[in-house]
């Protein structure tokens, strides 16, 4: 027996694979190779499904499990680190949207409530492309890159109540109050609900079910828990990704959220491609030629307005203009959810089938585009700075912590921290310990204003530009640590340093241990690898669970850091004028280093240098002393070490240790 839906799931399966296959060969999102692969196999292309009524069943399941996902991952918990991002960031960019794109319409003669919804779809960007993209460049915990997943959030929760509005958009009710009010007991009926739901009824029933050890069960019942408050909420007259999205909210603060994640997340993948083929197939390619340069118009006024809107979110986020044009060109993309919310207008009767092949065209264009675009969004924000010749102004309330310009004109062999994540903030605090002076540059208003309460040397700004660099001095600097987490930004700035100072000391940090060489070979000094530094932290630990005497440890870690960071200085060691960098240059095995002195060995301590014959015994030579805060520089036959000395020696790496060994002996 022939069964019609299997034929016609196969066909879209098959073409899918061979689709998606095409279109990772040129690297663009899987989600336009979906669409793709609705519009040939549609109506419109080659005819493959005889019932696309069967395709829109699995695709309104995949919905419903799509926006239960989101409910499930949205966590209130979470929400409250990044709430300013989310709620002003959001609002800003959403609201600007729909009332630039809604007064568009409406000169264009279209009905308050189709401009006000075609406002509501063109304000979605695409939160499945942006994030792939972001984290294949390691940019999601970049300034832009938070910014960017503050606002996504703020949209992926604004298209619920989006869809509640949409019928009473449509104009099918006279009386507007009395269906807002009916809504809004709905409303205040479904949250009491989900309230009473998420802390009394769902924890105890997925205890008993995790209780019996069946992921069977387990999968059944949280799939029945979804669908269940779905058809709820379809029984009020409410949508079913509605429902969805609730069913994810009651089951997102238990501790079994995960693992329902995990369950879910297969079958998501395969209905929520049937969405997007769904939605291909109602694109008419003969519509998209013909209308073709006034699609490319809306394209282009889409893309330009809502990528200018997203860098005014960024700005008054108080983000710098290089940021907040990163964040433009992240978000000037029409989304995912907009189709969903689509469908709904379409439903309801508030969009037209050729306002809705408009629609289509212009959506598959921006998605089609952005992974260009984001990929060369650093350059593009350069050339679009340049252009302009706007130079980076400084943040006037934070100049620096403990008062004036002037303060910061008198710094000098001080460190300049770029960057106050956990980093930045060790660094800092090693440096106050120390008593080395420093001062802090950073990017996020927010953190610069707490910060600066509380004391810290702190100034708002971006370190790419060379006005911040020369306001906190950087050419009378002794080191620059940059500790950002976004590694073009990273780049940027190291260049920028050296074209203000060759002799400053840069330790810069990356992610990857591949990115080092180019850091060397633009200007860093040091370049620190944090999965480098990551790996040599867990096979310690793992060592140490073996019982491996600690002197080995040390030596075999020792090793694995010097055979990576010499394979790569060795690519790029520069020239420098002072007379530490040239004895590096000439004599890469030489190490000058500032040790403690702990021990009370009398075979060191309080005897002459002649004596102790330090030289001999540990082939390193005492070339500096510190002595409370005196620097003791003229060292002959008779200087003497005493305890808590800080002793500058030089010599090979292996002996200083050995020395230093010594010397913390007590």
């Amino acid at each position: 027996m022939e069964i019609p839906l299997l034929s016609d799931v196969a066909i879209i399966l098959g073409l899918a694979v061979v689709v998606i296959l095409f279109f990772q060969r040129f690297k663009l999102p899987t989600i336009l190779g979906f669409l793709v692969t609705g519009v040939i196999a549609g109506p419109h292309g080659l005819s493959l499904i005889d019932d696309i009524h069967n395709i829109e069943m699995l695709a309104e399941i995949g919905v419903i499990l799509l926006l239960f996902i989101i409910g499930i991952e949205f966590s209130l918990r979470n929400l409250a680190l990044i709430r300013r991002t989310v709620l002003i960031g959001g609002t800003t960019q959403v609201l600007a949207t729909i009332v630039l794109i809604a007064g568009v319409m409406l000169i264009l003669n279209f009905s308050l409530g189709e401009a006000v919804f075609m406002g509501f779809l063109i304000s979605l960007s695409s939160t499945a492309i942006v994030l792939k993209l972001l984290q294949d460049k390691g940019e999601i915990n970049s300034p832009q890159g938070k910014v960017v997943l503050g606002v996504l959030i703020f949209q992926d929760i604004i298209v619920v109540p989006m869809m509640l509005l949409t019928p009473l958009m449509a104009g099918g009710t006279q009386n507007v109050g009395l269906q807002l009010l009916l809504m809004g007991l709905k409303g205040i009926f479904v949250v009491v609900f989900v309230l009473i739901s998420a802390r009394y009824l769902v924890p105890k029933l997925l205890y008993l079910v995790a209780r019996t050890r069946s992921k069977e069960l387990f999968i059944l019942s949280i799939v029945v828990i979804c669908l269940a408050v779905a058809w709820l909420t379809s029984g009020l007259g409410l949508s079913l990704a509605l429902g969805a999205f609730l069913a994810g909210l009651i089951i997102s603060e238990s501790e079994y959220s995960h693992q329902a994640t995990s369950n879910i997340m297969p079958f998501r993948e395969i209905f929520t491609s049937f969405f997007f083929v769904s939605i291909g197939m109602l694109l008419n390619f003969e519509f998209m030629l013909q209308h073709m340069p006034v699609i490319l118009g809306l394209t282009i006024v889409t893309m330009l307005l809502k990528a200018i809107v997203a860098a005014i979110a960024g700005r008054i986020l108080n983000y710098p203009m290089r940021i907040s044009i990163l964040v433009g060109l992240s978000l000037f993309q029409v989304g995912e959810f907009a189709f969903i919310l689509s469908k709904t207008g379409i439903a309801n009767g508030v969009l037209t089938q050729e306002t809705y092949q408009y629609f289509l065209s212009v959506s598959l264009l921006t998605m089609a585009i952005s992974p260009f675009v984001i990929g060369a969004y650093h350059q593009i924000s350069s050339a679009l700075i340049t252009r302009f010749g706007r130079s980076e102004e400084l943040d006037p309330i934070a100049p620096t912590a403990t008062g004036s310009h002037d303060e910061l004109e008198n710094l000098e062999d001080h460190v300049v921290i770029i960057g106050y994540g956990i980093n930045g903030r060790n660094v800092a605090k090693a440096a106050r310990y120390a008593k080395v002076p420093y001062v802090i540059i950073e990017l996020n208003a927010v953190t610069v204003r707490k910060e600066k309460a509380l004391g810290e040397p702190i100034v708002f700004g971006d370190a790419v530009h060379g006005t911040i660099l020369s306001h906190v001095n950087i050419h009378k600097a002794r080191v620059v640590v940059i500790a950002v987490s976004d590694p073009v930004a990273t780049k940027l700035t190291i260049s920028e340093i050296r074209t203000i100072s060759e002799k400053v000391h840069i330790i810069a940090r990356t992610r990857f241990v591949l990115e080092m060489e180019e850091s060397f070979r633009i200007g860093a000094d040091e370049v620190i690898p944090e999965e480098l530094e990551t790996s040599i932290e867990i096979f310690t630990r793992v060592l140490t669970r073996y019982l491996i005497p600690r002197d080995q440890i040390e030596a075999f870690t020792n090793t694995i850091r010097e055979d990576n960071y010499d394979m790569l200085r060795s690519h790029n060691e520069r020239s420098d004028s002072n007379m530490l960098s040239n004895l590096k240059l000439e004599l890469p095995d030489i190490e000058v280093a500032g040790l403690r002195v702990y021990t009370t060995d009398e075979d060191l301590v309080d005897k002459p240098l002649i004596d102790a014959n330090i030289r001999n015994r540990f082939n390193v030579t005492v070339v500096a002393i510190k002595r409370d805060d005196k620097m003791l520089l003229e060292i002959n036959a008779g200087t003497t070490i005493k305890t808590n000395d800080i002793v500058y020696v030089v010599g090979k790496p292996e002996d200083v240790m050995q020395f230093n060994v010594k010397l913390r002996k007590e």
